[in-house]
């Protein structure tokens, strides 16, 4: 097929003539030094959920960013309809019913859940000004549809990651548009929030919208979507019914490759204990929390949004000291009140939120990935050894396949998960001890997942302990040694690989 050519659509359902509601044809979009889509196409069908599906750079984003009207393509068409279009910005993008939820939230912080929801659109009052009584009436009316409780009047900083994912939909959902776009929306969610997300969806499509959906979550692709597209290197590969294929196909297409093992965990010699905790309380938020991580062992923190797994290693890393407890290296009782004196005790510390606190968006990568080692091994009389450094850094993202031009790109031109891949390799960089990982894999593609889940395993081999938190159920039990499930602030057991399922983790999980 060539690269321009129509595609040729899965067999769906369709009234006799009826066009795509959203086709996309001969699409190139570049950036200096890469080409980002190269002649893709794509359609979309009323009342379906098309996933989108491929490794992080395969241009996914992209396409949306155009079909959003954030990015305008160097060549190629819009139909919406089957009209000819043209997207100018993303108000234009709206006008013509088309909404995206971008996989980086973007909310204003200090303004409240219902100002967030309803910017530029607030109901005025008879002087001009923002009636909030109306405008916090028409959140929670949509709330009630959505069957969504947040408090329209809450500020988003209070909000937890997956609340503010959930304030995004709602928001999206609010322009009532035809097209939904949907990156990466369960990436922060419970499997509880994502069934109410699902449930949304459905609700949407029985409606007639059409979704686009991209996610790295394969069960979720065969769960909710109609048919799905795999784009590679920046092109189109194929589109499928979600019911032809295996999930084995699905990962063939989006790699190019076979992938023979996903959890590549290594039985490795437990050595003696690295980290204990005995009792560590932050007041109002975790409590009496206790657990020791071994030299070689990895061992994972389950529990639902909202349970404590990401403050308890937060106090850890002394971001948030504790008021109590103990924190021992070594058989040696330390106090860790700031990240600096973590590190200097050979911890690392993988956040879960790459935007808000990993990510120093404004630099390039060379400078994001080298940040934490700028006054370790690399600084010789008082001067950094910028060649090597620069060298190791070159190595490292070869190693986790991060797609960029060069190490002078700025990290926030990267795609969500090759961002992540950073911040990997800056952490790696540092030859920790002790490796806290927060949701490690979070927004990575099945590829990319399979190299940090052999990394890892590598690490627990060479001695180093590793606490890894994450809500992807199989990460867990395909990962660690023991498990350590927490609920509401408390630890309610720590469970053996071998005594482990997902039931007995679930059962701990919501107590």
């Amino acid at each position: 097929m060539s690269e321009t050519a129509t595609l040729e659509a899965p067999a769906l359902p369709t009234q006799a003539g009826e066009p795509p509601l959203l086709e996309i044809l001969g699409i190139r979009k570049g950036f200096p030094g890469v080409v980002a889509l190269d002649g893709v196409g794509f359609k979309l069908r009323a009342g379906t959920v098309h996933a989108l599906m491929g490794e992080n750079g395969a241009g996914k984003s992209t396409l949306m960013k155009i079909i959003a009207g954030i990015y305008i393509p160097d060549q190629g068409r819009i139909s919406l309809k089957g009209q000819h279009i043209t997207l100018k910005s993303p108000i234009d993008a709206l006008n013509k019913g088309i909404a995206m939820i971008h996989q980086e939230l973007n909310l204003m912080p200090h303004m409240t859940v219902g100002e967030n929801v309803w910017i530029t659109r607030e109901p005025k009052n008879a002087f001009g000004f923002v009636d909030h009584t109306a405008l916090y009436k028409q959140t929670a009316d949509l709330f009630k549809t959505l069957n969504i409780d947040i408090d329209p009047k809450a500020e988003i900083q209070t909000l937890s990651v997956a609340n503010r994912q959930m304030v995004e939909i709602a928001k999206a959902v609010s322009y009532n548009s035809d097209v939904l776009i949907m990156d990466e929306p369960t990436s922060a969610l419970t499997e509880k929030e994502v069934s109410h997300l699902f449930a949304i969806i459905r609700n949407l499509r029985a409606k007639g919208k059409g979704i686009i959906y991209i996610t790295h979550k394969m069960n979720e692709l065969f769960e909710i979507a109609d048919e799905f597209s795999v784009f590679r290197d920046g092109k189109y590969i194929a589109t499928k019914l979600s019911t032809e294929v295996t999930r084995d196909d699905i990962i063939k297409m989006m790699v190019g490759r076979e992938i023979t093992q996903m959890f590549p965990k290594q039985e490795v010699p437990i050595g003696e204990v690295v980290l204990s905790i005995k009792n560590l309380t932050l007041n109002g938020v975790f409590r009496n929390v206790s657990f020791d991580v071994r030299a070689g062992e990895i061992v994972g923190m389950a529990g639902l949004v909202g349970s404590g797994r990401s403050n308890v290693a937060e106090t850890l890393f002394g971001v948030t000291p504790a008021n109590s407890g103990t924190i021992s290296i070594h058989d040696k009782e330390i106090r860790i009140d700031t990240p600096a004196k973590a590190m200097q005790c050979g911890m690392a510390f993988l956040t879960e939120d790459r935007k808000d606190t990993g990510c120093f968006l404004a630099l390039n990568i060379q400078d994001n990935m080298d940040s934490a080692v700028l006054n370790s091994r690399y600084v010789s009389n008082g001067f950094v050894q910028r060649k090597q450094l620069h060298e190791d850094c070159i190595a490292m993202a070869k190693r986790l396949r991060v797609k960029t031009p060069d190490m002078n790109e700025i990290i926030q031109n990267l795609s969500g998960g090759n961002q992540q891949k950073v911040l990997v390799g800056r952490w790696l960089l540092t030859n920790p001890k002790i490796l806290i990982l927060d949701e490690p894999t979070r927004g990575i593609d099945v590829g990319a997942k399979a190299e940090i889940h052999r990394l890892v395993s590598e690490l627990a081999g060479q001695g180093v302990a590793i606490l890894m938190i994450s809500s992807e159920m199989p990460e867990v039990l395909g990962m660690s040694d023991r498990i350590v499930v927490m609920h509401e602030g408390t630890v309610t057991g720590i469970l053996d690989r071998k005594d482990a399922d997902q039931v007995s983790i679930m059962d701990l999980a919501a107590k």
